[in-house]
Formats: structure tokens, sequence, C-alpha cells
């Protein structure tokens, strides 16, 4: 069955020797999106959901606050025509969190534990995947990209476009916890993050500041939570 994600591509695989073989590959897609008639970005996606990157994109940016922000939203042959009702972009740079979610323990490693389950990476070790929980216990949505910081944007237009309230949500990460990756928490209004990975300086700095959660190294049964402990039980 062909697939919009994979490809069968032959290869030479040199082990003490050299021999022709073949295997399924990520396929690589540009999405290019306008705003307004005018170039504003082109993304290098995992295909499918691109709606919903598109959204998720906008909303962590700052261009749209809301669904209602969009007047239309068209795409043909990977390219994203979109309309804005009002100027767009408003600044981010000093919003903090407004939530008291409060979760356990647990939910945060089911949560991690849940969004590692992925076919496609056991197949292709080329993905990685978030996913979004209500209250840490109830799955909104899982995605995968190539990147992590595509596939939260993913999730968050999920969220949005199911007007789900992000302020009684944990999101969860395959990846490394950078700063680009706290912010559009904070900017989603996301007040936990959780990842396999560990976070760097700035993130923790930046989570500080602005009342994200981070909880880091979730392996096995441990983890370690980097900023506002008081929100895990």
């Amino acid at each position: 069955m062909e697939s919009k994600i994979l490809e069968t591509v032959e290869y030479t695989r040199v082990d003490g020797g050299a021999r022709k073989a073949a295997e399924r590959i990520i396929k690589e897609t540009a999405l290019t999106v306008n705003i307004g008639g005018k170039h504003y970005v082109t993304a290098m996606l995992l295909a499918g959901m691109e709606r919903e990157f598109i959204f998720g994109h906008l909303l962590t940016q700052g261009i749209i606050q809301n669904v209602r922000d969009i007047r239309s939203l068209t795409i043909r042959n990977n390219v994203a025509e979109v309309a804005l009702i009002g100027s767009g972009k408003k600044p981010l740079i000093n919003r903090k969190i407004s939530s008291k979610l409060k979760v356990k323990a647990n939910d945060i490693l089911n949560c991690v534990k849940t969004i590692l389950k992925s076919e496609v990476f056991t197949e292709t070790e080329a993905t990685h995947s978030a996913g979004l929980f209500l209250h840490g216990s109830e799955a909104v949505c899982i995605a995968e990209d190539l990147g992590q910081h595509n596939a939260l944007e993913k999730l968050i237009g999920h969220g949005l476009l199911h007007k789900v309230d992000f302020s009684q949500t944990v999101a969860a990460s395959s990846g490394r916890q950078l700063a680009e990756i706290i912010v559009k928490c904070r900017n989603a209004n996301i007040p936990i993050i959780a990842a396999k990975g560990a976070p760097t300086t700035l993130a923790v700095e930046i989570a500080e500041k602005a009342g994200v959660t981070i909880v880091g190294q979730v392996r096995g049964k441990n983890m370690t939570v980097y900023s506002h402990p008081e929100r895990i039980g």
C-alpha cells in the first residue's frame, strides 16, 4: 500500500561487505504558507495534519489568538493561502501561564509513555512525537513530524480547532526541551510540558518566568521537575 509519509528506497549496506537492500524511509514535504497573498513561511513537514499545523503555528507565533482570526484557509498542491481578519501579530514576550492545573506524577509518566508508542518511529527512527492530554490523563491528540516543534504545533492546532482549554492540558514530547518549545507552550497557555529529554538552561529560565512546569528525563518510573514543581502531586 502506498504511504503519504513513507517511500521505499534502495541502498547499499556495508557491514564487512556490501550488499543491496531496500527499506521504507520518511518523505519530507515542503508546505508553503502565504498570508494575504504574500509568502510567510515554507515549512518542511511530515505529510498530514497540515491544517492543524498552520493553526498551531500561527497561534504560537502570535499571528492569531483564536480560530475566528482566520477568515479563510485553503491548501492546494502543498501551498496554503491564509486570509486574516485584522492586522495579525500581537506581542507575546511577557505572556504568563494562567492555570491552576495539578496532576499526579504517574499521569506524567503515562503521557510520555503513550507518545513513544509510534510504529513510524519504530520502522524509521526518523520522527518526533508530541501529545496533548486533558488534565494529564485524557489524550486529546498525538502527532508526529520530522521536528518536535512541528509535532507540537500540529497538536496545538488540533486543540484550537476543537476548542480545548489549553490551561487544563499537559503537553508531552519525545525530544529535548529547547527554549523554542517552552515559548510555544507559553504562548498557547499550556502549563506543563513533559519529555523524555532534558531542557536547556534558557528553557528553564523562560519557564520560571512564564509559569511553565518543565518535567524532563521521564524514563521508567523517574522524572526530574526543573520548574514550578507545585503542579506535580
